[in-house]
């Protein structure tokens, strides 16, 4: 290809569904396969058939419809337990929208996410690692007059058992919303981009089960975020579209996960970078059989070519990558074990089927630009989120006239159409009139044996606009120190792209979903300066 566009190949779209409808037809296909199960480890740890879990699913719908009207929207804010799914699943049946909300989060945090999703119901946990969630949940209730119901996962039985047994569940289309998710907040108040049933179903067949290649009776082991699409869309709806067993962690636990891989024979190794090097670096690694995994999976936030020869080289198989966004239901391109060593080490792979990519000239905005060259990655297609609920000025913002979804990621697109990311279009940085793209620089810094990980960020300068600034987090038993990093960037990269300020740090800060914010490290940067 001349130019960085890829059209959509429409050849593997299936037929529009609704998440209730793939949970039916699970149901009809393969009754008796577990579909879900508690990842706890222990010997009484809850399951449920696809039987069991529709038949939850319907007993749950009826029960939300006898306090909710279809449409309206309902949050769930609890970690990675088996209810968490059911109430997605009931929710879908009953034509409910779901909006999900991080457990971690703190009062104002989920007042603006109940305010600005306009929430009618919420259930929630009493309390969470620490956090007072229902404690909190009554201290916001006066701020929240749209907020009618609340209720605790503690009295879930209950819940269930007020439906009433006849009601009529209501015919939910394709094309009707099925969640609210909050964007990650990598540069700063989330917006609430909502998801339609088909995209989310859709976005997970041919991504996930297609891609990873889901047989019926395959088991999952995960630890993702329910919260974020990359747990509840992608693995969940994944593995129920494939027939296949979801064993749910209840919080991502290196150890338990490398234990329950072996005990369930789970078939993938994956999570998000940090949880990937977690397992890695679990003492009992070492001791575990990993004889069943056939593919590793990673996304959410740069993968290193270091960490994909790691993973390989533990596992004995490919890892795939995907790139995916939240307001797109979430992937959008993704590597395959067909991809070469050098594309899975270095690329995020082609564009999913159905799905169109472009790179454009983010002054321009409209023309592909030449094989190559970065600029804005913009996405069309199914996949494609309905815009942010109550914010029309951010939606066409985010999605133009000609239904493009301008990303705010920086790529580059080879003649083959494989990508490349190379930062935030708000992460660029100006440096005397040239533009720095960070991702650049992180590939050359994670070459370096000392580096374990790096985040490029700008920071104003009076002379040149903004200089470049790395935080990083060395290597265990790592000698290298500031010169001679800089060094290895100036080998590498020309003199204007070497970083000018150094950091050395234990950890980054982190979205729920992995990544790193980093306007929280730039404003750390200018408050230092603004302190001197």
């Amino acid at each position: 290809m001349a130019v960085s566009y890829h059209a959509a190949d429409r050849s593997e779209l299936g037929r529009e569904q609704t998440v209730g409808s793939l949970l039916r037809w699970a149901a009809e296909q393969a009754p008796d396969i577990r579909a879900l199960v508690e990842g706890t480890g222990e010997d009484d740890a809850r399951a449920w058939t696809y039987a069991e879990l529709l038949a939850d699913a319907e007993r749950g719908a009826r029960a939300l419809l006898g306090r909710f009207a279809p449409g309206e929207r309902v949050a769930v804010w609890a970690n990675n337990i088996p209810e968490w799914i059911v109430l997605e699943m009931a929710a879908a049946l009953a034509g409910i929208t779901l909006v999900t909300v991080n457990p971690a989060l703190r009062p104002g945090e989920v007042r603006h996410v109940l305010e600005q999703s306009r929430a009618a119901g919420v259930f929630l946990l009493p309390e969470y690692r620490g956090n007072p969630m229902a404690e909190s949940l009554a201290s916001l209730r006066a701020d929240l007059p749209e907020l009618r119901e609340t209720v605790l996962f503690t009295d879930w039985q209950a819940f269930l058992r007020s439906g009433s047994g006849t009601q009529p569940l209501p015919v939910v289309a394709p094309g009707d919303p099925a969640q609210i998710q909050f964007t990650s907040g990598t540069t700063g108040r989330p917006k609430g981009a909502v998801l339609h049933h088909n995209g989310i179903v859709n976005n997970a067949q041919l991504s996930y089960r297609r891609l990873l290649d889901v047989q019926p009776g395959d088991v999952c082991v995960s630890g993702m975020p329910l919260f974020h699409t990359a747990g509840c869309v992608l693995v969940t709806l994944s593995m129920i579209g494939g027939l296949g067993t979801q064993v749910l962690l209840p919080r991502f636990d290196p150890g338990l996960q490398l234990r329950l891989i072996e005990a369930e024979r789970s078939f993938l190794f994956g999570g998000v970078p940090t949880m990937l090097h977690a397992m890695l670096d679990h003492p009992s690694l070492a001791a575990t059989d990993l004889s069943s995994v056939r593919v590793g999976l990673s996304g959410g936030a740069t993968v290193s070519p270091q960490l994909v020869d790691r993973v390989e080289a533990t596992i004995g198989a490919p890892l795939l990558n995907i790139y995916a966004q939240t307001e797109a239901s979430p992937g959008i391109t993704m590597t395959t074990t067909d991809d070469s060593a050098e594309n899975r080490r270095n690329t995020v792979g082609r564009p999913l089927p159905g799905i169109e990519v472009k790179i454009v000239d983010p002054k321009e905005g409209r023309t592909p630009t030449p094989a190559g060259v970065v600029g804005e990655l913009c996405t069309r297609g199914y996949h494609v989120m309905t815009g942010y609920f109550d914010e029309p000025d951010q939606t066409a913002k985010a999605i133009d006239a000609d239904g493009w979804l301008h990303t705010g990621d920086l790529a580059a697109m080879d003649d083959k159409g494989y990508l490349r990311i190379e930062g935030r279009l708000t992460e660029m940085i100006i440096r005397g009139g040239e533009n720095i793209y960070p991702g650049e620089i992180e590939h050359v810094l994670q070459g370096h044996p000392d580096v374990a990980d790096v985040a490029i960020v700008g920071v104003p300068d009076p002379a040149w606009g903004e200089q470049v600034a790395a935080f990083v987090i060395l290597a265990p038993s790592a000698t290298a120190d500031e010169q001679e990093l800089a060094d290895f960037v100036r080998r590498n990269l020309a003199p204007y792209k070497t970083p000018r300020t150094w950091r050395f740090v234990g950890e980054f800060p982190l979205t729920g979903s992995g990544k790193v914010q980093k306007f929280a490290l730039r404003d750390q940067l200018v408050s230092e300066r603004s302190l001197t």
